[in-house]
């Protein structure tokens, strides 16, 4: 990788290794990577020699990266070229990342829950056990999105404070030790 540092470098691999367990292809987690640690926006001829990948493969990346919300478009005085910058703020991003994961995943699974249940109620050829099963599983996906819901609303603050409460939050319910 031209021009990055040996933590750089290690940075970079690993978020792209991270990438692919969550799904996201390699280098668009590697692009993304590259964007998160730079302090001024990249352009692709930037980007494509750092990595060394085909430059259709950073347009794809950028593309895919704008989509999520991540990464976005920016024009520098005297510079005809596109570049582009990563969202700095962890949390911010983690947001976002989290709004795009719900749309993607957990919103359509919603929808055919809704629809599986309706069918199973009226389908003779379901077991009751079944039906349960899929009304337990929406419950579940009705809760945790609610509560995501009413968390994306509150201040990064108030959220790392939630966060770093750890076991303490559980005292504070009367859960626990």
């Amino acid at each position: 990788m031209n021009g990055l540092s040996q933590v750089e470098q290690r940075f970079v691999l690993h978020w792209g290794e991270m990438g692919t367990r969550w799904g996201i292809n390699r280098t668009v987690a590697q692009v993304h990577a590259l964007l998160f640690l730079s302090p001024k926006p990249l352009n692709a001829e930037q980007l494509q020699a750092a990595l060394g990948v085909a430059r259709s493969n950073i347009s794809n990346s950028l593309k895919e990266l704008q989509g999520w919300g991540i990464v976005r478009l920016v024009h520098l005085p005297g510079d005809r070229r596109d570049h582009f910058e990563s969202l700095k703020d962890v949390w911010e991003m983690f947001r976002v990342v989290l709004d795009e994961r719900k749309k993607r995943e957990l919103d359509p699974t919603l929808a055919m829950l809704k629809v599986s249940i309706e069918e199973a109620a009226k389908d003779e050829a379901t077991s009751d056990y079944t039906e349960q099963r899929l009304r337990d599983m929406q419950e579940f996906f009705q809760t945790t999105t609610g509560w995501y819901g009413h968390l994306r609303l509150w201040p990064t603050e108030a959220v790392t404070k939630l966060a770093k409460l750890g076991d303490k939050a559980l005292k504070l319910l009367g859960i626990g030790g």
